[in-house]
């Protein structure tokens, strides 16, 4: 699905006056909202995210995703929504660690391999990308090109098994009790 617009702020993916929740279910009811609907709560059909030529749980946005405000309710309601993948040629540092923490994998990429990958899907609603996580690389189905994308080790390693850092702890706790029992202590 493509957002070509930059500088996107943690306010226009989740308005702060949907903030008041306290649970993860139904953000992804107001993602956008201030572009998704009208004043009179209808959905405005020149969005992207109502328009049924565009599905999908890839985001494609443009750059500088994520600015603004630390909330966290912006991954949530982007998980919400669908999205698994946001790919962009930047995201702030905050949101792009609670995409990571939410399960949401954001891609940075070159300004190039982004503008190839809107201009395909203008083009062709229907573009698909392969995200191949194992092997960090993203490819342009259209075009058949493919550009790699860094992601932090340990965060690979719980997007690939489903993970969150509580998982994570607890998968490995023999082996911290192990360490806990060996340790020396000195006060």
């Amino acid at each position: 699905m493509p957002l070509p617009l930059e500088n996107v702020d943690t306010d226009q993916i989740i308005p702060a006056r949907f903030l008041k929740a306290t649970t993860r279910d139904g953000f992804g009811d107001h993602l956008f909202a201030d572009w998704r609907y009208d004043k009179l709560g209808k959905p405005k059909e020149d969005f992207v995210l109502n328009d049924p030529t565009y599905s999908g749980q890839v985001l494609v946005a443009g750059k500088n995703f994520g600015s603004g405000s630390s909330r966290e309710h912006a991954a949530w309601s982007l998980g919400d929504y669908g999205f698994k993948v946001i790919i962009s040629s930047f995201f702030a540092d905050i949101f792009q660690n609670n995409a990571l923490n939410n399960g949401i994998l954001p891609i940075v990429i070159s300004e190039t391999f982004l503008q190839e990958l809107f201009k395909c899907i203008d083009e062709n609603p229907k573009t698909t990308v392969t995200v191949d996580l194992e092997n960090q690389l993203v490819t342009n189905n259209a075009t058949g090109k493919a550009q790699s994308f860094e992601i932090n080790s340990y965060k690979k390693n719980c997007l690939l098994n489903g993970l969150d850092d509580i998982d994570f702890l607890l998968s490995n706790k023999d082996k911290i009790e192990t360490y806990e029992k060996q340790r020396p202590y000195s006060y």
